[in-house]
């Protein structure tokens, strides 16, 4: 019997060496317009047993080519079957073929509608789908990468399965470009590729299995797994924030670094200059070489913004990390870190941490936003445009208070930035409190504003007191074998002074000598004497003035927020009141 391959190609990489091998093993070549005369001019050697497909079925091409393949001696031998009456049939055992460029042609700025519909595939889709219905008796390849696939087969055993899986690459080739097509005319129904890169340790919750990572419509997900299995919380938390981290460098271009838990930011900080002595005690880094390290200086800050928070977070850190980096990190209570890159010393230590399952992530530095974004929930889908609105200097002109800039204003400015950067990446409503290149509390996901004020101005108080000499006093006080998270969460406890008897005495015992506590005098007479620059970015406008009247209890300087309200003519009244300077901005950045 005759052995037919039938090739049409438009893509004609990786071409050549599988048309001579078939051709040594006996195979006749079948070949349309195009590729017909590809081959002939470049194999002459095979000239003997290459066929138009017109002299094959006897009927030539039509309406300038548009028709090519579609006949009956085509479609019979491409569905061959010995359970069929195929006598008279030729068999036709491989087909190579792919399609006109439509997805490249649209693509173009200068494409029009007539230029996309004559890159629409007819003959191509049809053959794929015939061949691939019959892959137990036909070879099909639609990628140039796997003409070795065919020739390989030859000396590997199993090729049904080999056949099941160009197969598959073929009716997945085809839906996708029948989904592109319908894109590109009706924009009101949307097509969705999904294709798995890998399986998830569980969803939000273990019962949740069978969690996965689909990347859509051929985009490459932008990280690659180093070490450990992340899970579903994983994942969210290392987009997230690493989206975070390098929107903030590629407006400041500082190093930024940041703990996040449950999608949200605990704490975030830019790498601007050294650490002080006392912060170097307060973060228990007296010994490590912190001040030659960017990424291992904002990482250490962020993770001390608010360290019971942090407690089993995920790392982002926008630069590379270097073993500096990861010595502090190996002794933390932490599920994984996302970062722009490794050294080798410091790959080698995180991937020893949590008994070599600790989840190590090397992110792409992109910001590859699509227009249109989707939520699926209950098995409908929720659309939008992709939030890839972002900060620039502009957005600092619309000053509105009467205070107009500060002294250290280049300082204020990347706070405020820093501020509004880390709210983009937190569930609404939401505040953030920063100071000095530090988000030093984090409100978030109230259903009032205000709320959110106080949540995170205790939480900015608790970051401030921990420079109180009677707080500093503590870390030389606690006895011998105490962990360092015990010793942070007795410092937060000792700030905040809600003690049950119970609980005071039980702190008490973590003492070698007694120290009194801390009272509320003391606590305002040292932030009295410290009078920070504090500044606020809000998610949305400010309602109403008691905004500022709460925000001024954590003496907040700085506010910047989107403006819109009715009441902004009372807002900017009240920051004149306490001699806030107030950006307006005129952009929202919620995310629900």
């Amino acid at each position: 019997m005759d052995k037919y391959v039938l090739v049409s190609v438009y893509n004609k990489s990786n071409l050549l060496p599988v048309i001579v091998f078939l051709y040594t093993k006996g195979y006749t070549i079948l070949s349309t317009g195009g590729t017909f005369r590809y081959l002939y001019d470049n194999l002459t050697q095979i000239r003997d047993r290459l066929v138009q497909v017109s002299d094959f079925t006897g009927f030539p091409e039509i309406l300038g080519g548009r028709v090519k393949t579609l006949h009956p001696k085509i479609y019979g031998g491409l569905l061959w079957d010995d359970k069929f009456d195929c006598e008279g049939i030729k068999k036709i055992d491989i087909v190579l073929v792919n399609l006109y460029p439509f997805e490249e042609v649209i693509q173009n700025d200068n494409s029009t509608e007539e230029n996309a519909i004559e890159n629409i595939d007819i003959g191509g889709v049809s053959l794929i789908r015939a061949a691939a219905k019959n892959f137990k008796n036909v070879k099909l390849a639609v990628d140039p990468e796997d003409y070795q696939v065919i020739i390989d087969s030859w000396h590997l055993g199993n090729k049904d399965e080999i056949n099941r899986y160009l197969a598959v690459k073929g009716f997945d080739m085809v839906t996708k470009y029948d989904a592109c097509i319908t894109n590109y005319f009706n924009n009101d129904i949307i097509y969705r590729r999904y294709e798995k890169q890998r399986s998830l340790k569980y969803g939000c919750n273990p019962y949740q299995n069978n969690a996965g990572v689909y990347s859509m419509n051929d985009n490459k997900i932008p990280f690659e797994v180093l070490n450990g299995k992340p899970g579903y919380i994983n994942l969210l938390d290392a987009i997230n924030s690493w989206l975070l981290v390098l929107e903030v460098e590629k407006i400041t271009n500082n190093t930024t670094a940041s703990s996040f838990k449950h999608t949200s930011p605990a704490g975030v900080a830019m790498s601007t200059r050294q650490l002080s002595d006392i912060e170097r005690k307060i973060y228990n880094v007296e010994y490590y070489d912190v001040l030659e390290s960017p990424s291992a200086e904002a990482f250490i800050k962020a993770r001390n913004a608010d360290p019971l928070s942090s407690f089993g977070d995920f790392i982002s850190i926008s630069g590379v990390v270097d073993e500096t980096c990861a010595r502090l990190i190996s002794r933390e209570v932490s599920d994984g870190i996302i970062a722009g890159g490794f050294t080798t010393g410091a790959l080698k230590i995180l991937k020893e941490k949590k008994k070599g399952n600790y989840i190590i992530l090397k992110g792409q530095k992109f910001h590859n936003y699509k227009d249109i974004e989707f939520r699926e929930i209950m098995g409908f889908s929720l659309s939008q445009k992709a939030n890839n609105m972002f900060l620039c200097n502009d957005d600092f002109k619309n000053i509105v208070s009467k205070q107009k800039t500060r002294e250290n204003w280049e300082q204020v400015k990347n706070d405020l930035i820093l501020a509004t950067i880390t709210l983009k990446y937190t569930p609404s409503n939401s505040i953030s409190f920063a100071q000095d290149g530090v988000v030093i509390g984090v409100g978030a996901g109230q259903q009032n504003r205000v709320d959110c004020i106080k949540l995170a101005g205790r939480k900015s108080l608790v970051w401030r007191l921990r420079r109180h000499p009677k707080v500093l006093e503590l870390y030389d006080n606690f006895k011998e074998g105490l962990k360092r998270q015990e010793k942070t969460n007795a410092i937060t406890k000792y700030i905040n002074g809600d003690f049950s008897e119970v609980e005071y005495e039980q702190w008490k015992c973590l003492l070698n000598n007694d120290i009194s506590l801390l009272t509320q005098e003391e606590k305002e007479s040292f932030l009295r004497e410290n009078d920070d620059q504090v500044s606020l970015s809000s998610d949305a406008f400010m309602p109403f003035r008691d905004n500022i009247d709460n925000a001024v209890k954590f003496n907040v300087k700085n506010i910047i927020q989107p403006g819109g309200s009715v009441s902004d003519e009372s807002v900017i009244e009240a920051c004149n009141e306490y001699g806030m300077l107030m950006v307006m901005t005129d952009k929202r950045f919620f995310l629900h």
